[in-house]
């Protein structure tokens, strides 16, 4: 009986086992799918595979004929359901169309299974990628976790003109770390500007964070020119299982649709040098008020252009001015994007220094250029500007010449008003004497002869006491001296610039330091002068250099070009050489 019974009790439990191994699965659960089943020609989709056998990986091999494979995701899930521990592993990867149309996503083997074919529509790129408005790239890439959007200012540029090339980042979920990435094409090239813009938008009710970052796209040849796709790669930081990208190990992968540019040739009636630009105006952000002979008048000139770069950019000229001196300083620049295309503005200061008193005219600066808008070539100019310059003290008191009228070849063909005008000129003059010139007239030559007198006087060596004039005194003929090596040597002891020039014009009986240049004789005395003029006006130059330049070319005196070199020195060196 007790054997019966234990053989019974036996039957029970093989039996019972057999009918529990009969419900029990037959083979591992393992199914894939696509997070959307329609896609555009750059965008990317998720594959994703689910799996509860363990220690198992996917096979991506037959994913790569149709497919560019872009991040990688793996992770596990453990799962208590009524004592019983299920774990379950999933795998994503991120996949880039490499055509468009109805594509198969073909069957993955993982471990002893296979997944289901599965298939995906990728409709054709858009016609006009290089101009999108603000909310295409919420509708063209629907609520994903992360995309790019590339965008230029012109998709029918020049050569070598200045393209605004903006990169925008979008991504719904928080970054661990990331690389966003903008490949130069060929035949042009590629500089990022500045430092990237945060900002945060409302795309699809989703709230993105966006990362803006600018680029300089200067194309070198004419013809087709396409720019390559945005790429990012990261990490994001969230949970195991988002529904997107952000799956396992938190990996994201997106880039942005590649742009076409049809780059135009340079006009033959286009302006040199060539300056392709889409706006450029010029205007005075200073101006004299008042203007004095020999003293500086500062004008400042701002020039703003759109599309175009400091590298760019010629330097604005500097005016002629007749009967002036004009200094420029440096240029100031300064660059920005605005709405996605660089900008830039220029300002320079320029100085302006009368030889005379008088009406003066200041030229405008003109600037030619090519609107890409237009296709036209223009010219953006300033207006003339006229300054009233009265008279300045010692060598630039003297007022401007008075014209003199033209004589006429026969009295018969002048106007009756114009010989009218002669006529009361005349008399004025017959009827009123230049006494008071006519006084220091006379008053000059006897200073002169008694300073004549007092340097023969102080003559030890000369040839019979014959009348002997210093090269370092003597003035051109016909030009009255009024300073001397005394004043001379004090303005460059105790004076500034401005006081060596005015006792230089003196001595040389010029009223502008451009006279005393081309009297001077000796190179070196010429090259000093110069730079006192760099340190005056120029911005850049060092008065003390200067200064002692001119104390060493200076040493014996100034050499005129008409002083002979055999004339004998009356007066001692203004600055002996040490013993």
């Amino acid at each position: 009986m007790i054997g019966r019974h234990h053989l019974r009790r036996a039957a029970i439990g093989m039996l019972t086992g057999v009918m529990l191994l009969t419900c029990a699965p037959v083979g591992a659960v393992t199914r894939a799918w696509l997070d959307r089943d329609s896609a555009n020609a750059g965008d990317v989709v998720m594959l994703n595979i689910e799996t509860d056998q363990r220690g198992v990986d996917p096979d991506y091999t037959p994913l790569r004929n149709d497919f560019a494979l872009g991040a990688k995701s793996a992770n596990q899930q453990m799962q208590v359901t009524n004592g019983s521990v299920t774990v379950r592993a999933l795998f994503g990867v991120v996949l880039t169309p490499r055509k468009s149309g109805e594509l198969i996503v073909p069957a993955i083997r993982v471990g002893n299974e296979r997944t289901e074919p599965l298939r995906l529509q990728v409709g054709a790129s858009a016609s006009d990628a290089g101009s999108s408005a603000p909310g295409a790239a919420a509708a063209a890439q629907g609520n994903e976790d992360a995309f790019v959007q590339t965008q230029v200012d012109d998709p029918q540029p020049y050569v070598q003109q200045s393209v605004g090339v903006v990169v925008r980042l979008y991504f719904a979920t928080q970054l661990a770390s990331g690389e966003l990435d903008l490949e130069a094409p060929d035949g042009a090239s590629l500089q990022r500007i500045g430092d990237d813009v945060s900002s945060v938008k409302v795309l699809n009710n989703r709230q993105y964070n966006v990362v803006e970052r600018r680029y300089l796209l200067v194309p070198e040849r004419s013809g087709r020119l396409v720019l390559p796709s945005a790429r990012f790669n990261g990490r994001s930081v969230g949970g195991f299982f988002d529904d997107y990208f952000g799956r396992g190990n938190g990996e994201l992968s997106a880039r942005s649709a590649s742009i076409p540019l049809q780059v135009r040739a340079q006009p033959a009636n286009a302006p040199q040098p060539w300056l392709p630009l889409r706006s450029l105006q010029l205007r005075y952000t200073t101006t004299p008020q008042r203007a004095t002979a020999g003293e500086a008048a500062q004008i400042v000139v701002e020039a703003s252009a759109r599309g175009a770069t400091q590298a760019q950019f010629p330097e604005l000229p500097t005016p002629s001015v007749p009967d002036a001196q004009v200094f420029a300083e440096p240029p100031q620049y300064e660059e920005r994007f605005v709405d996605g295309s660089p900008q830039l503005r220029l300002t320079r200061r320029y100085s302006i220094v009368p030889n005379r008193a008088g009406p003066l005219v200041v030229p405008g600066l003109q600037v030619a250029w090519w609107d890409v808008g237009a296709a036209a070539a223009k010219t953006a100019a300033l207006p003339d500007l006229t300054l009233d310059v009265a008279a300045g003290s010692g060598a630039f008191a003297a007022p401007a010449p008075a014209p003199t009228p033209a004589a006429s070849p026969s009295p018969d063909n002048a106007a009756p008003t114009a010989a009218a005008g002669t006529l009361s000129l005349q008399q004025a003059a017959a009827t009123q004497r230049p006494w008071g010139w006519i006084a220091a007239a006379i008053g000059f030559a006897l200073l002169w002869i008694a300073t004549l007198v007092w340097a023969l006087s102080r003559h030890r060596g000369g040839s019979h006491g014959a009348p002997v004039i210093n090269a370092s005194d003597a003035a051109a003929p016909g030009r009255r001296v009024t300073h001397g090596v005394a004043e001379l040597r004090r303005a460059l002891d105790t004076g500034g610039m401005d006081d060596v020039a005015a006792v230089l014009c003196g001595m040389a009986g010029v009223a502008d330091i451009d006279s005393v240049l081309a009297a001077l004789s000796d190179p070196a005395q010429r090259a000093a002068v110069a730079q006192m003029q760099r340190a005056r006006w120029g911005g850049d130059g060092d008065v003390t250099s200067a200064r002692s330049a001119l104390r060493e070319a200076f040493a014996k005196g100034p050499r005129w070009r008409h002083a002979t070199a055999a004339e004998p020195e009356v007066l001692a060196p203004l600055y002996p050489p040490a013993p």
